[in-house]
């Protein structure tokens, strides 16, 4: 770290460093609690979504109870055939936005199935749209964390180090100028009143 110079010259700098961090760090904290309250929304939104999984798993268990029958071949019933992720700024951080998602449902014969794999095939196309769902709202919500880690860490750096660091600079320069002009004013006088003696003598 660099010696802190006491003069004028770095007295005014730190002045000016002082107002800039002290300009700045409002809009600073007002980012973060913004980015905090989407991280509660995209907290909440997944929350819910994992809520409507645990609906779904109770549903299937209550109702669709065949589905330990393994004689009725059920793979492939539903597959993910498209996927489209856009993505969307929100407070300066880009986020991923789930724009489509299209799930097919293997056509099957209905006459050689049990009545039942009509509401399979719906679960299964509903489950897979919520895992995507759900993989992309665990994404944004990582990110939304680690922007507000961020964020806090730089309001810290300007609330907690520099901001009291460059007043600590301020008020140091400011004794050591002040001492100096009184010790020149001391050697101003006693310059004077010896050379008041010696006009004298």
């Amino acid at each position: 770290m660099a010696r802190l110079q006491l003069s004028k010259s770095s007295l005014s700098r730190e002045q000016k460093n002082l107002a800039t961090y002290k300009k700045f760090l409002p809009s600073l904290d007002l980012k973060r609690q913004q980015l905090m309250a989407e991280r509660v929304k995209a907290a909440r939104v997944l929350a819910a979504t994992h809520e409507e999984i645990e609906a779904l798993r109770a549903e299937v268990g209550r109702k669709l109870r065949m589905l330990s029958n393994t004689a009725v071949d059920l793979s492939d019933l539903a597959t993910l055939k498209t996927v489209r992720i856009g993505s969307e700024n929100v407070v300066g951080t880009r986020l991923p936005k789930l724009e489509a998602i299209e799930v097919e449902v293997r056509p099957y014969a209905l006459m050689a199935k049990p009545h039942w794999v009509d509401a399979v095939a719906a679960v299964m196309h509903d489950m897979l749209e919520l895992r995507i769902r759900t993989q992309v709202e665990e994404r944004r919500l990582a990110l939304l964390e680690a922007a507000v880690r961020t964020i806090t860490q730089r309001v810290n750096l300007f609330d907690k180090v520099l901001i009291p660091n460059t007043e600590r600079n301020i008020k140091k320069i400011g004794i050591f100028l002040a001492d100096a002009e009184k010790a020149a004013v001391v050697r101003s006088k006693i310059s004077k009143r010896k050379h008041a003696a010696g006009a004298t003598a």
